[in-house]
């Protein structure tokens, strides 16, 4: 069944996540999903990113009456230790002197809920990623950037923080915050295809 014309709702305030759903030539809505973030400690970071993207969707279908739902989530893992955005700088300097001279893999969990039927769908796509040896002088200076402070593991690769990324293997969308190719595949599963 189509859903073209359906609307679809993006359950997110990330500038990023909406300038990528851009990209793909859909016209949607933005309404920000008030969620708690916190998860049991105990998850994977693949069940965290996925629990998080379905919960933001689930509590803005909660509002509407028709529409389709994405959801999202990112986190940075390191050596097992799940990293998403930093409280504060000194926050953003601990993560970003572990993540220097280390690769660490980048999650981003995609959910859809179609608000009519309560269909819902939850995948997640993962990425390596290398940063360079980083002084403590770059650090700062990036930090004093403003940009590490609304991004998982403190870093924008998309950004000026593509300087400080050696290499990734994986998708580069996985690490901006919205898989294209699995964001995709799942909208075509709700009958929005993009091609």
């Amino acid at each position: 069944m189509t859903k073209k014309n359906v609307p679809l709702i993006l359950a997110s305030s990330s500038p990023r996540r909406r300038e990528l759903l851009q990209t793909l030539g859909l016209s949607f809505t933005v309404i920000t999903s008030d969620v708690d973030e916190t998860t049991a400690g105990h998850l994977s970071a693949s069940e965290v990113v996925e629990e998080l993207s379905l919960r933001k969707a689930k509590e803005v279908a909660s509002r509407l009456t028709e529409g389709v739902v994405l959801g999202s989530d990112t986190v940075v893992v390191l050596d097992g230790q799940i990293l998403g955005k930093p409280v504060d700088e000194m926050d953003a300097y601990r993560m970003l002197s572990m993540l220097q001279g280390q690769e660490h893999t980048v999650y981003s969990g995609v959910a859809l809920i179609d608000v009519e039927t309560g269909r819902a769908e939850v995948s997640h796509s993962l990425t390596d990623v290398r940063i360079r040896a980083l002084t403590e002088q770059e650090i700062k200076s990036y930090i004093a950037t403003g940009e590490p402070m609304d991004k998982a593991g403190s870093y924008a690769i998309q950004g000026i923080g593509a300087t400080i990324v050696e290499g990734i293997t994986g998708d580069y969308f996985t690490v901006v915050g919205l898989p294209l190719g699995l964001t995709s595949a799942l909208l075509t599963r709700f009958g929005m295809p993009i091609l």
